[in-house]
């Protein structure tokens, strides 16, 4: 399966947060680093990614 991956809009190309997220289906999100693509990556289910943006966007 190829992976559509989209960069967050708070990380910049001259920063150190670059996060990348691809919604294969409505049941998942993907999460990684931009920095390391082929590196490890999150399998969240899409209710544990709505649960923790709250969080993320405070910060």
């Amino acid at each position: 399966m190829k992976l559509e991956w989209i960069k967050s809009s708070y990380s910049t190309s001259s920063g150190p947060d670059c996060v990348e997220v691809a919604t294969p289906d409505e049941s998942h999100v993907f999460v990684r680093d931009s920095k390391n693509p082929t590196g490890p990556r999150l399998d969240l289910t899409s209710a544990a990614w709505s649960a923790f943006l709250p969080y993320a966007v405070e910060h």
